[in-house]
């Protein structure tokens, strides 16, 4: 079996990646799960104290890339309301990562996604909500558009005017890279990925080969989690983290971070004792035959 090498619990033991000429490390933070709702699911908040905390503790640990979006909000709370009270003013080196496209009502009911013209007020909101002057990254969340190059142009036209830094992409196809490339750099892809979840992994290799960050979201879930379904974890992984003494949210991160190195992991969470739990799969590494195990679980799941 493999070892957890480093008692230390710190996002900066799984190493770092380049976000264009941002440094981060490996292990970030995804800010959906602050406000208590996932994307499909309406949930109960935790007190906002204990949001505030957990931000405070990631950064602690070593989070410095937080992945947010002004539509990220339920009844009770906003991410990014949360994160400008608990870090601002911000740390020098800590990158914030917004998404647009998705529009949602006061109501938090889901609307027609942003048009090209619409991205800036996106964009302008995230800044206001966020108490910044600009944003580090910003991702293009993709809303099953065949063609990206007018929205993806609208983006580039803003980072033009330095109200961006860098620019991303999510929930998108190899086509939609090369469209996105032609106008202006890409510095990460964000795309569901996890053991349950392997229709990306051309895009993660793709991601590789170019130098790119590929940044997987729903980790951490498995089939059905994403909407707030009771999940039967896989027995033979249950008894692999039972070996390693850990949580499978810890073993499936490790696997997650062990595709490659510039694989990035945004775990969110509400709770405090899971960000430790989440900050410690960096030290968790696997041996060729585990990794190959929890492969084999993924495949047959498709």
């Amino acid at each position: 079996m493999g070892e957890t090498t480093s008692d230390k619990v710190s996002a900066e033991v799984a190493g770092t990646w380049m976000l264009g000429g941002l440094t981060v490390n490996r292990i970030g933070f995804g800010a959906m799960r602050l406000t208590g709702s996932s994307a499909f699911h309406e949930g109960t908040p935790r007190a906002r104290s204990q949001g505030v905390e957990v931000l405070r503790r990631a950064v602690e640990l070593g989070v410095n890339h937080i992945d947010t979006a002004a539509f990220y909000f339920s009844r009770l709370r906003s991410a990014n309301e949360l994160i400008n009270s608990a870090l601002a003013p911000y740390p020098d080196d800590l990158v914030l990562a917004a998404k647009v496209g998705p529009a949602r009502d006061a109501s938090g009911a889901w609307t027609t996604p942003a048009r090209p013209d619409q991205l800036r007020g996106q964009v302008e909101e995230n800044l206001r909500q966020l108490g910044r002057d600009h944003l580090d990254v910003v991702n293009l969340r993709i809303m099953g558009q065949d063609s990206i190059s007018e929205h993806f142009g609208a983006l580039a036209e803003l980072r033009n005017t330095g109200l961006i830094r860098h620019l991303g992409i999510s929930n998108a196809r190899p086509e939609h890279l090369v469209e996105a490339q032609a106008i202006a750099p890409v510095v990460c892809v964000q795309n569901r990925y996890g053991i349950d979840a392997r229709s990306g992994e051309q895009m993660l290799r793709t991601c590789g080969e170019s130098g790119i960050a590929f940044v997987p979201y729903f980790s951490i879930a498995g089939a059905g989690r994403e909407a707030g379904a009771v999940h039967s974890e896989h027995e033979r992984l249950l008894a692999l983290a039972r070996a390693h003494g850990v949580s499978p949210a810890r073993l499936r991160l490790a696997w997650t971070l062990q595709q490659g190195k510039h694989v990035l992991v945004i775990p969110g969470t509400g709770n405090p004792d899971h960000l430790v739990d989440n900050m410690a799969a960096g030290g968790l590494h696997l041996t060729a035959e585990e990794l190959e195990l929890l492969d084999s679980l993924g495949h047959s799941a498709d």
